[in-house]
C-alpha cells in the first residue's frame, strides 16, 4: 500500500512574519493496528495460537521496558533499535548538576532496520484530498 499524504502551505521557519510561503508534503494517518490487530496478522504467518502470541507480545513489551530501565539498547534485528535518551539543562558545574531537577526529558528513540525502511521507501506514494 502506499502511504498518503497531502500538501500543506507552511511558513518559512525562522523568518519574522513567515517569510515566503511554500508548500510541502504532510503524512496522513490512516488510521491504527492494535495489539489484537498484530496478534490476528501474526497468526496468518505462524503455527502459534493467538493467546501465545499475545503472550509472546507481553512479554516483549516487559523485556524491553526492564531493559531501557537499565540503559540497554535493545536491538530488534531487522526491526530496527529502541534506545534511551534524556535531556538535561545545564549546570555551570559537574557538582552543580542534580539530576532530579536538572533532567527535564526521558523518552525512547527507535531507529528502523533497513528492511522497514527500505518498506517505506518502496512503498510509493498516494495524494489524498483534504478532510
Amino acid at each position: 500500500m502506499p502511504i498518503k499524504y497531502k500538501v500543506v502551505q507552511r511558513a518559512e521557519p525562522g523568518v519574522a512574519g513567515g517569510g515566503t510561503r511554500k508548500w510541502y508534503a504532510s503524512m496522513v494517518n490512516d488510521g491504527e493496528m492494535t495489539i489484537d490487530d498484530l496478534v490476528s496478522e501474526i497468526e496468518k504467518f505462524s503455527a502459534l495460537s493467538e493467546p501465545d502470541i499475545k503472550g509472546v507480545i507481553i512479554a516483549l513489551e516487559n523485556v524491553i521496558q526492564k531493559a531501557l530501565s537499565d540503559s540497554k539498547v535493545v536491538r530488534l534485528e531487522k526491526l530496527g533499535s529502541l534506545y534511551p535518551s534524556i535531556s538535561s539543562g545545564p549546570a555551570d558545574t559537574q557538582d552543580d548538576f542534580v539530576a532530579n531537577s536538572m533532567i527535564k526529558k526521558v523518552s525512547v528513540r527507535y531507529r528502523a532496520g533497513k528492511r522497514i525502511l527500505d518498506a517505506m521507501k518502496n512503498a510509493g506514494f498516494k495524494k489524498v484530498a483534504e478532510r
